[in-house]
């Protein structure tokens, strides 16, 4: 029998817990790009859903500037207000933990978490999400846009692996 997708949040934060400065700014994260891609391409293989919000998805429109890049995944946005699809999107004005059980329940590859936490406080209400794979980048940055959102819920996890990428430490963890 064919296993279960996985839905698996992949990200980087700065030591102190924010993915980006409170003007959406990673600059502290790209100053310390080095040799090789700190696993990236590897885990990319593994996926071929990914999810993001409508805000992660507008950043990529204005700081990217290559071709959009998922391309040769599904993309799906979740948004209020933006509706239809384009090239590279399918924008969602569903229940994002409801929308991602039926997605998890369809054959595939795992389900990639991009961003951001207004996508993933839900799925964490929902106990939907399967792994945890967090970049820690050396640096603090005091204040920013903060990987969880405050919020009731609790979810207990397993240390999976720990791996060093350059100065970046990985911690993998998988829900209980």
């Amino acid at each position: 029998m064919e296993s279960a997708r996985k839905l698996v949040l992949y990200i980087a934060q700065s030591l102190d817990g924010y993915i980006a400065r409170e003007d959406e700014s990673l600059d502290w994260l790209l100053k310390f790009e080095g040799p090789g891609d700190n696993g990236y391409a590897a885990f990319y293989e593994t996926v071929d859903t990914i999810l993001l919000g409508r805000r992660t998805y507008e950043w990529i429109l204005r700081n990217v500037q290559s071709d959009f890049p998922y391309q040769g995944k599904t993309c799906y946005v979740f948004s209020r207000t933006l509706r239809g699809q384009t090239a590279s999107v399918t924008f969602v004005n569903q229940d994002i933990a409801h929308f991602t059980a039926s997605l998890k329940q369809k054959p595939g590859k795992d389900i990639w978490i991009v961003g951001g936490a207004e996508v993933l406080t839900p799925l964490l209400r929902a106990n939907l999400v399967d792994e945890f794979i967090i970049h820690i980048a050396p640096t603090i940055i005091g204040q920013g846009i903060p990987l969880f959102k405050s919020s009731p819920y609790e979810s207990t996890l397993d240390l999976v692996k720990v791996t060093q990428h350059n100065q970046f430490v990985e911690l993998h963890y998988k829900r209980k």
